[in-house]
């Protein structure tokens, strides 16, 4: 499992697995992550010539250091296990499933992965979209060592919800918030899930400041022109990176003299405010790396 701090995941990026021209063009994109996807971005006539082409990007490599995650279609599906065997042999960051809805699930992808040669440093990410996978997303979570990520598929549950997109998600907040608590009980990184209009740049950033707000690491995203903003509302600001140093320090001072809080601009601070500080200053040491 690919610890929180290791890796910023602001912006991930969904690519059609099947289109080579944007899979090339990703090479270049700001983007903290990509999931090269084979499953709803693909036509089924597509299927295969896609997942030809995502092994094929993946072993030749040329990404930086962004993330790369195969997304696979279902084990249910007529190119699930064909496309797990492949994603596993080309070896990328994470494999992505599909509608994971319970820990057997897990142990069936992990027991494939292992048979196909996949490496140790090969995560699975889990897509979390259906209102069996919410109710069952402590048990997931805890299924496999090899789980680093939860990733929110809020279109497919609004739609087995039988529920509407609105613009404070109200009708999936109890299922972000499961998946939440579970994904931090377990130590597991969590994104949420796409934000659909693109002509709409306002509303797709306050819905990342609410991801923020809630606890989310990152974003997925469906276009590059939500990279810039989703890098900029999830990493940690200059005054919040300001703060964070002044509190470690003063936290620091405190502790060699004995005590056990310290005051920093009037407030009362704890070991758990530093532990937060030193987080976001871990966090912005990650993306100063990755950036460079």
């Amino acid at each position: 499992m690919t610890s929180l701090s290791s890796r910023p995941r602001r912006s991930v990026l969904y690519m059609p697995g099947s289109n080579a021209r944007a899979l090339e063009k990703a090479k270049t994109l700001p983007a903290d992550a990509l999931i090269l996807d084979l499953e709803d971005s693909v036509a089924p006539d597509a299927k295969e010539a896609g997942r030809d082409l995502v092994v094929q990007a993946v072993r030749y490599g040329g990404y930086g250091k962004r993330e790369l995650i195969i997304r696979v279609n279902g084990l249910d599906s007529p190119w699930g296990e064909a496309d797990l065997k492949a994603a596993a042999a080309a070896g990328p960051d994470a494999i992505m499933v599909p509608k994971v809805e319970s820990a057997a699930m897990v142990h069936e992808v992990e027991k494939m992965m292992d048979a196909a040669g996949a490496p140790a440093t090969t995560d699975i990410w889990c897509n979390m979209e259906t209102p069996r996978g919410m109710l069952h997303a402590e048990e997931v979570a805890g299924a496999s060592p090899r789980i680093a990520c939860f990733v929110m598929g809020l279109n497919d549950l609004v739609k087995e919800l039988h529920a509407s997109h609105t613009p404070q998600r109200l009708p999936v907040m109890t299922g972000m918030s499961l998946c939440l608590l579970a994904a931090r009980a377990e130590g597991l990184a969590i994104l949420d899930g796409v934000y659909n209009d693109i002509s709409n740049p306002e509303e797709f950033e306050a819905a990342c400041r609410q991801a923020l707000e809630f606890g989310f690491d990152g974003k997925t995203l469906i276009h590059p022109k939500q990279l810039a903003p989703a890098n900029e509302i999830f990493a940690p600001s200059a005054d919040e990176l300001d703060l964070a140093k002044r509190m470690i320090v003063a936290f620091e001072e405190a502790e060699a003299e004995g005590k056990g809080v310290a005051v920093v601009d009037g407030k009362m601070i704890e070991n758990l405010h530093v532990d937060n500080a030193r987080r976001l200053v871990s966090m912005a040491e990650a993306i100063a790396e990755l950036e460079t």
